[in-house]
Order: structure tokens, then C-alpha cells, then sequence
């Protein structure tokens, strides 16, 4: 994949942000320390900011807008291919959300593997949802209006959770809010990806990833359907779900294919395409005319459902 295949809007980032090399141990280890740091925001106005804790040694950052009563509540889920990241490099991210949804805002951390491989990241986002289910009455949030939503693998641990709650009963989220998710381990067993060579995130990153995350070669039969959930056979009854993605991310293909599927199963489902948006463009590029409009038209598509209930 050449430079000229990514929108010239999208182009600076792509120049300065390197392809992580995941498989280097000295590297992961050093990333995956940084990312255990929390750091509060700087920048909250018109918010109140918390960090609670959870199970396991992991909590949640909590954003809650000043003086209104009853708004939605928005399970956040930072990306980093299952083995790093940080919800507070999601600060400003989840203010902007907060403040243009007028959303309580939760972002929890998670476990990382190789360390702590499947099922330990479900687990803890699992957590931190019922943490919000829990706290609606304190934190004024009508529990009518649940969102789950995510990045990357933030964006696969919110599918795999919202499969785990659907299957479980209880309260159910109103909507989900998929971004360039990672859900299908399938994609990385495809050897021809890896010389593509996508930006941000390749497949051998990806053959990777998955790998830790599971314990099983990608592509193998015995990796579960939470883990990877696009394996799920049967996905009626799912919530409405908006998903989002550049066309030449290396999760294109499995996103559309999802998107697809849960159409074809009845659930209300809109996917939007950037032509030459590589992966996770709108986290670096969301101040461009065409950074700014999808990421307008994911939250138009999120009020209205929202507005619905």
C-alpha cells in the first residue's frame, strides 16, 4: 500500500506514526508499562471527571456533564489491539463525546495479553458495564439510553460484550457504536494480507495480536466466538448498531461482512465508508472537513437512535 492510496486529508499522521512492532518484547513490554500509567485530564470543562476502581487491579474513567438530568450513558472502549492502550489517551476523545451527546461518558480499562489473554479484557469491560447499570440513579443517566461503543479492539470488545449480554438477559444497551473494529481473527489466518502492507496496523501485527489474545493460531476452529466476534452464527435480536470504516483499514473487509450480516439478521444497522481512510483516521485526523464529517454523522446516527427511546 503506497501514500497516494490514503485521502490527502488523512496523509500528515501517516507520515510520523509508525507501524508498532508488536511482536518486539522489549517494545510491548515498554508500551504496555505506559499504558498502566493514569494520568487525570487536564482539559474537563463543563465536566466532572472520576477514576473509580473495578475488579482485578483495572477501573474506569468516568466524565459526567454538569447540570442535566436523565442523559444517556456512553461504555466507551479504548482500542489497542488487545495488547496495549489507555483510556486516558482517550481524554479529549471522551470529553468531545460527553460534551456532544451530553453523555455520561465511561471508559474503563482492561487487562492486556499476552499476560492476560481471553477472556480477561471481557471480563473487565464487563465490569465496568455493570458499573454503569449499577450507578444510573447516582450519575443521572437514563438506563433506557445505554450505548456501547469502542475503537479497534475497542470496538471488537464491545461487540463480544453486547453477544455476552444478549445472550444473558438483563438490561440490554440502546445502541452500539462501532469504530474500525477488530473482530475476526479470521483475517489475520488470510497470509495474502500481509503483504498489503496496511497502514497503522498490518497483518502481521494483526497474525499477532490475535495470537496472544486467544492462545490459538488465528483462524484456528477452536478460538470462542466472544473472543472474536465475528464467528457469531446467529445475530438476531442484537441492539442497532452503527459501524465505521476506512476502505483501505485492514478491517474493512470483516466490518462490511459484519455490517452485512447483522443487516440480513433484521437489526437496524448503518455502515459508513471513507474511501482511503486507513485505520483509525478520525483519532488523528478529526479536525479535516472529512475527519469532522463522520465523525458528525456517527453521533447524528447515535442522537437519533437515542431520541427514539
Amino acid at each position: 500500500m503506497r501514500a497516494r492510496d490514503i485521502r490527502p486529508a488523512f496523509r500528515w499522521a501517516y507520515r510520523w506514526v509508525p507501524q508498532p512492532p508488536v511482536a518486539n518484547p522489549r517494545w510491548l513490554a515498554a508500551v504496555q508499562a505506559a499504558s498502566r500509567r493514569i494520568t487525570p485530564p487536564r482539559l474537563t470543562r463543563g465536566l466532572d471527571y472520576r477514576y473509580v476502581p473495578l475488579a482485578d487491579g483495572v477501573g474506569a474513567h468516568v466524565y459526567t456533564p454538569r447540570g442535566t438530568r436523565q442523559r444517556p450513558g456512553l461504555l466507551w472502549i479504548h482500542g489497542g489491539g488487545y495488547l496495549f492502550g489507555n483510556g486516558a489517551h482517550e481524554h479529549r476523545r471522551c470529553a468531545r463525546q460527553a460534551h456532544e451527546l451530553g453523555a455520561v461518558v465511561v471508559s474503563p480499562e482492561y487487562r492486556f495479553a499476552p499476560a492476560d489473554p481471553y477472556p480477561a479484557a471481557l471480563n473487565d469491560v464487563a465490569a465496568a458495564w455493570r458499573w454503569l447499570v449499577d450507578h444510573c440513579a447516582e450519575l443521572g443517566v437514563d438506563a433506557a439510553r445505554l450505548v456501547v461503543g469502542g475503537q479497534s479492539a475497542g470496538g471488537g470488545l464491545a461487540a463480544a460484550l453486547t453477544h455476552q449480554l444478549h445472550d444473558a438477559g438483563g438490561r440490554q444497551p440502546a445502541a452500539r457504536w462501532l469504530f474500525c473494529p477488530m473482530l475476526d481473527d479470521r483475517t489475520a489466518a488470510d497470509r495474502s494480507l500481509d503483504e498489503r502492507g496496511h497502514f497503522l496496523w498490518n497483518n502481521h501485527s494483526n497474525w499477532f495480536a490475535w495470537r496472544a489474545y486467544t492462545g490459538l493460531p488465528p483462524g484456528s476452529p477452536q478460538v470462542p466466538e466472544y473472543a472474536a466476534p465475528g464467528r457469531r452464527a446467529d445475530l438476531r435480536g442484537l441492539p442497532p448498531t452503527w459501524l465505521g470504516v476506512g476502505d483501505i483499514d485492514l478491517f474493512y473487509g470483516e466490518t462490511r461482512r459484519y455490517a452485512r450480516r447483522l443487516a440480513a439478521a433484521g437489526v437496524d444497522t448503518e455502515l459508513v465508508v471513507v474511501p482511503g481512510g486507513p485505520h483509525a483516521f478520525e483519532s488523528y485526523h478529526n479536525r479535516t472537513r472529512p475527519g469532522r464529517a463522520f465523525l458528525d454523522r456517527a453521533n447524528d446516527w447515535l442522537l437519533a437512535q437515542l431520541a427514539a427511546r
